[in-house]
């Protein structure tokens, strides 16, 4: 085995003062010297375990070979086999839970920075504005529409377009990448990263029809009547959850939502664009996600004065990434741990001004095995903000289950598959967020290929499908 090289390289980034004022995106990327020198720690071990810790499969240690060797070529050829999206996964997926954890070298805390290297190589392909496409196969004459341009929806078009079907894509908002574009922050993934992957999807002949409301404009069934063969559902998880609480519904509380995509999709908060974004001075963001990171450190940005992540655990409890955190903090958001608002209070004219917390304290674990929050008797105090963001996560929309009889969904709305994808109603798969509640990027896309495998295979022969597992 080759020597470990244990000195992870790190990436720059723009100074905490300086990215808390603008929207550029924070994470610099690697320098054609640094990649190599990260490349070179890959050992090149015989049996690939990063490989199998890929929720799409790409054959890491083959595409770090061909950086090392110069060929960015080659090595980008080796990414988009497996993964279409890379420069977006390598900005957004959490590789240490995933790849890097899996990585020899982190058995020593110093795995390959193998989402930094992805990231290097998409960056590169992007910039020699010469694109490569995969070899599609001879036209099938089939047809499948996938509802929803999020990152299963795209993985899913992609892999059944190179198969040779003919694959439209409905998207209910103007512009195509689900979560992607109105989701994540521009400083996290910049929009031209999304609307380039988005354009090499397309450029495999995919159609995008924008402004598509599938269960309002028209419903599933009417899909299988206009000719298509097979239906993929990739319509994410965008309904936000509330906490309940008196005082939820005065001006100044926003879900993430409703923030995140005005921040995202309509440049509010920036100079020149007219988007409002009502907001005070004192902004609280309740959870501890990587959604209430962005919406926070948004608000930073939109000129908020002071930003407080307020969690019903501690930090160390947190599901946000640690890199996020980090960020956060380093620009000046503040972290209230161990406290959960019960009420919130307004003034004369409706807007909040105010919330009334309780202290909490860790007891034993749960389900998760995170230790359960449990309220201090007694421990209520007024917390003044002028802005709420709520952040505590999302469940799926309703609208699709709802106008599609025979699609049957789990009590938390998420739709019923089997292990390839498959729904109760014939002929219609789903996937990503909808399938699973709020997920990663990577797990959806895993999800798109999973469906698109099935798809194809149904249509090769749809009278010879076996009877559908609705176990999930």
């Amino acid at each position: 085995m080759a020597e470990l090289n244990l000195s992870r390289v790190e990436m720059p980034r723009q100074d905490p003062l300086i990215r808390s004022q603008n929207f550029l995106e924070v994470a610099l990327g690697y320098s054609a010297t640094e990649a190599l020198s990260e490349a070179a720690r890959c050992i090149q071990c015989p049996k690939h375990p990063c490989t199998g810790g890929c929720p799409v499969g790409v054959d890491i240690p083959d595409f770090i070979k061909a950086l090392r060797e110069l060929d960015l070529a080659s090595s980008s050829r080796i990414l988009k086999n497996k993964n279409k999206l890379p420069g977006i996964c390598g900005r957004v997926c959490p590789q240490e839970t995933q790849c890097e954890q899996s990585c020899v070298l982190a058995r020593r805390g110093a795995p390959v920075a193998i989402g930094r290297l992805e990231r290097y190589v998409a960056d590169w392909e992007r910039r020699q504005d010469a694109l490569e496409l995969p070899l599609r196969l001879p036209p099938t004459g089939q047809k499948v529409a996938v509802v929803g341009s999020g990152p299963a929806g795209l993985t899913c078009a992609a892999d059944l377009a190179v198969a040779g079907h003919a694959v439209t894509v409905f998207e209910a908002l103007h512009v195509p990448g689900g979560v992607l574009m109105y989701g994540i922050p521009e400083f996290r993934l910049p929009k031209a990263i999304v609307r380039h992957e988005v354009d090499s999807i397309m450029a495999l002949g995919v159609e995008v029809r924008l402004d598509w409301v599938v269960g309002n404009i028209l419903a599933v069934d009417k899909l299988f009547a206009l000719g298509y063969q097979a239906v993929f559902l990739g319509t994410g998880a965008g309904l936000p959850m509330f906490m309940n609480v008196p005082g939820e519904i005065f001006s100044g509380i926003y879900s993430a939502n409703e923030f995140l995509t005005r921040v995202n999709l309509m440049h509010a908060g920036e100079p020149g664009y007219d988007t409002p974004l009502p907001m005070g001075s004192q902004v609280a963001v309740i959870g501890g996600g990587n959604v209430a990171m962005d919406a926070a450190r948004c608000a930073l940005r939109a000129g908020a004065e002071r930003v407080f992540i307020v969690y019903r655990r501690t930090k160390a409890e947190a599901p946000a990434r640690a890199e996020e955190l980090e960020n956060a903090e380093e620009e000046g958001v503040v972290f209230c741990g161990l406290t959960n608002p019960v009420r919130f209070l307004a003034n004369a004219r409706g807007w909040v001004t105010a919330m009334e917390c309780l202290k909490m304290e860790l007891g034993e674990p749960d389900a998760k095995g995170r230790r359960r929050p449990i309220p201090k008797p007694g421990s209520n105090f007024i917390m003044d903000v002028d802005t709420v963001v709520i952040a505590l996560g999302t469940t799926p929309n309703p609208l699709v289950p709802a106008t599609t009889p025979g699609l049957d969904i789990h009590p938390e709305g998420t739709i019923i598959v089997d292990k390839e994808g498959h729904t109760t109603k014939p002929g219609v798969w789903a996937g990503g967020d909808a399938a699973t509640g709020a997920a990663t990027v990577i797990s959806a896309m895993g999800a798109g290929r999973t469906a698109a495998s099935s798809i194809n295979a149904y249509l090769k022969d749809p009278s010879d499908w076996p009877a559908i597992d609705q176990t999930g």
